[in-house]
């Protein structure tokens, strides 16, 4: 998939919708859609969530660093076999990704696994 996109909003249960989107094989390609819900894990001040796709099957998902006015998050969970490095910016230069692969480093995750994703021109 490239061009991928993840949207978050409040659902009226108190739950967070997640909507997750793709683009096959190109940032043109057809639209691929994963919905999902995430609920905070009580007492992790909303850096932990616990995130379904599938029914009732909840997965980690960790907020392990973020800018103070969320325009970017670096997220992984516990055994440090998946990390998402999101950005509200589709392009935000290779010095800043540099900036947060290191830091996802620093944090103890595997970085070499980084698959960059393309996305559309702005």
């Amino acid at each position: 998939c490239e061009g991928v996109t993840a949207e978050y909003s409040q659902r009226p249960d108190g739950m967070i919708g997640v909507l997750n989107t793709c683009r096959d094989g190109a940032p043109g390609g057809e639209a691929k859609v994963a919905n999902g819900r995430a609920k905070v894990v009580e007492g992790s001040e909303g850096a932990k969530l616990k995130v379904s796709f599938f029914g009732p099957f909840f997965g980690d998902y960790w907020v392990l660093d973020r800018a103070e006015d969320y325009s970017w998050a670096i997220v992984g969970e516990p055994s440090g076999k998946y990390l998402w490095i999101l950005s509200r910016d589709p392009t935000p230069g290779e010095a800043v990704i540099d900036r947060h692969i290191a830091r996802a480093a620093a944090l103890g995750y595997d970085t070499t696994m980084i698959r960059r994703v393309a996305q559309p021109p702005a």
